[in-house]
């Protein structure tokens, strides 16, 4: 069966990535919790082809993503052959490695063995020969940054990679990164954090004083956001309660206690600055994470295909008043002792202890 191409101007705007000559979608699709076995495959066909059609060009993967690890990757791989089978170069398809995969010692981390090994594996699933993005899914502080780095060197220089990346380091360990990487005559052209009203942790200084945001910003490194609704909290989904079938009923990704009293009033506080602004909540939050420049694509991760065309509608928004931004403000960060305003921890974070705090 043929689908048809996104045509250029038809709607989906792209940016830069960086200061790189790659350029993303600014609304991209995370194949993640419901790429799953429990998710039946049609459902997933539908959900990824729809996307495309609709000018979502960008697809990003890693190799523990599922449940069972590997599964994403597998289901999206059938996709591909299938029914975009001569559409590849008209893609984005992006993996990573590093969170646990399998059993053993070379089953995570940040080693050649591990990356490499990991990477060829998708490359199997995926049922091609290269992906255009390769990331180190986490900093590993077991491993020295050469060899990781030197890892994703290899998977360019091998042509199993065209492009490399980081995700959830911190705004020092990504500029130790880009140093390693500059000396190895690497690029790395993305970082993917996790950001959303409610998870600001790439706007807090870090040690040296700077912001991931301002890394990135410095070095020209694009910034491709994840989790824009807090593992869906900005939304109406939790403000009556638990629903059986969440992520929060099931512990996946979004714990019970994330949704504390605080936290729910926050989430109040925000819905009413998108009822002022004629929007839902879900497409305030992610219009909010694209406001800044250095933030070259959002990543969702929709279950239907409905929930694709509101994403998508987020794109549409109309900018940000100084009123709206500080109402904002208002309620996702506090003071800090030299009178700046810093951002709120709320406990959302769960990349937090496993890489950006490292």
């Amino acid at each position: 069966m043929s689908h048809k191409a996104p045509e250029p101007g038809s709607g989906m705007p792209f940016a830069r990535a960086g200061r790189s000559g790659l350029v993303l979608p600014r609304l991209s699709l995370g194949l993640w919790q419901n790429f799953g076995e429990a998710t039946p495959y049609s459902a997933q066909r539908e959900l990824v082809l729809h996307a495309y059609e609709r000018g979502i060009v960008h697809f990003d993967l890693a190799n523990n993503y599922g449940p069972p690890p590997g599964s994403a990757e597998a289901a999206f791989g059938r996709v591909l052959a299938n029914d975009l089978r001569g559409h590849r170069d008209e893609l984005l398809v992006s993996t990573k490695a590093g969170y646990r995969m399998g059993p053993g010692p070379y089953g995570e981390g940040g080693s050649r063995k591990y990356l490499l090994s990991s990477l060829d594996a998708s490359l199997r699933r995926l049922g091609t020969d290269h992906v255009d993005v390769f990331y180190s899914h986490r900093f590993d502080p077991t491993t020295p940054l050469h060899e990781t780095i030197g890892a994703l060197a290899t998977a360019v220089s091998s042509g199993r990679a065209t492009y490399a990346a980081i995700s959830s380091y911190s705004a020092e360990r990504t500029s130790e990164a880009l140093a390693v990487a500059d000396d190895l005559g690497l690029p790395l052209v993305l970082h993917q954090p996790s950001y959303s009203m409610l998870n600001r942790w790439i706007e807090a200084p870090g040690q040296g004083g700077r912001t991931l945001l301002d890394v990135a910003g410095d070095s020209g490194t694009g910034l491709i956001v994840f989790s824009p609704l807090a593992q869906g909290m900005l939304s109406d989904r939790y403000l009556d309660g638990v629903p059986p079938d969440s992520r929060a009923a099931r512990s996946v990704s979004l714990r019970p206690e994330h949704l504390a009293p605080e936290n729910l009033a926050r989430i109040r506080a925000l819905r009413e600055v998108a009822n002022r602004r004629g929007e839902p909540l879900a497409r305030t939050a992610i219009a909010w994470t694209l406001r800044d420049p250095r933030v070259t694509s959002v990543l969702v991760g929709a279950r239907t295909t409905a929930q694709v065309d509101e994403n998508l509608a987020a794109l549409g928004a109309p900018p940000f008043t100084d009123d709206e931004l500080a109402a904002v403000d208002a309620v996702t960060t506090e003071v800090a002792p030299d009178g700046s305003r810093r951002p709120l921890d709320t406990g959302i974070n769960i990349w937090a202890a496993r890489s950006s705090d490292l």
